[in-house]
């Protein structure tokens, strides 16, 4: 994979304590699709995003997936392995994705050194912890519906003339991924929103219309 540099993403703006330990990688590109990390695998390096986007997921023998997180530009994968144990989930690059690749040895030695760094990394893990919390709370208490509902208005943003606009493309599948379904079922309840002038799609982007029902 070809060598990036951090001053050829002059669009890149990384906290500082971030961007030190970014300056301390090496900067990797990556295409569509590729796998950075494999669930279960043994390693240590952190993955800093300085441009595209990853997406942390798990799957089971059958190939089902689950969609944890994606993670933009400024924010980082592989912390969970700080701790010496096996990758808890994978990661691929869902479009062309820059990254600087630090090793663990690194990232330990900057924790020690790096106060504000230290502080950052255990809000994050903090962070993580409480949507775990959450996720798992929507999975148990949730239908599929809620969940749908939960996270087309997480993800929308107001609009100058009252509707709300999800302007990265979600494809079905990916939307399935997230929720935990099948992408039949999503492609559904779309179809039944869009039928009851709730949402629509305008070039490739979800808008609502109106607020969601309650329940579906």
């Amino acid at each position: 994979m070809p060598h990036a540099s951090i001053a050829d993403l002059p669009e890149v703006v990384l906290p500082p304590p971030l961007q030190k330990l970014a300056e301390h990688g090496v900067q990797r590109r990556y295409r569509t699709h590729a796998m950075l990390i494999e669930e279960g695998d043994t390693g240590g390096s952190v993955y800093i995003v300085l441009s595209g986007r990853l997406r942390a997921f798990l799957a089971d023998a059958r190939g089902r997936e689950v969609t944890l997180a994606l993670h933009g530009p400024g924010e980082y994968v592989g912390e969970m392995s700080l701790d010496g144990g096996p990758r808890s989930a994978s990661v691929q690059a869902v479009e062309p994705t820059v990254c600087s690749v630090v090793t663990r040895e690194t990232v330990l030695q900057h924790i020690g050194a790096d106060r504000d760094f230290a502080l950052a990394l255990i809000v994050r893990l903090i962070r993580r912890a409480r949507l775990a919390t959450e996720s798992a709370r929507s999975m148990a208490l949730l239908d599929v519906y809620g969940r749908l509902k939960l996270l087309l208005e997480e993800r929308a943003k107001p609009q100058p003339d009252g509707t709300r606009c999800i302007v990265e493309r979600l494809t079905h599948q990916a939307i399935a991924s997230e929720i935990g379904c099948s992408r039949e079922m999503v492609s559904r309840l779309l179809k039944d929103l869009e039928t009851g002038g709730y949402l629509m799609t305008q070039q490739r982007s979800l808008v609502l219309l109106r607020s969601l029902p309650q329940r579906w």
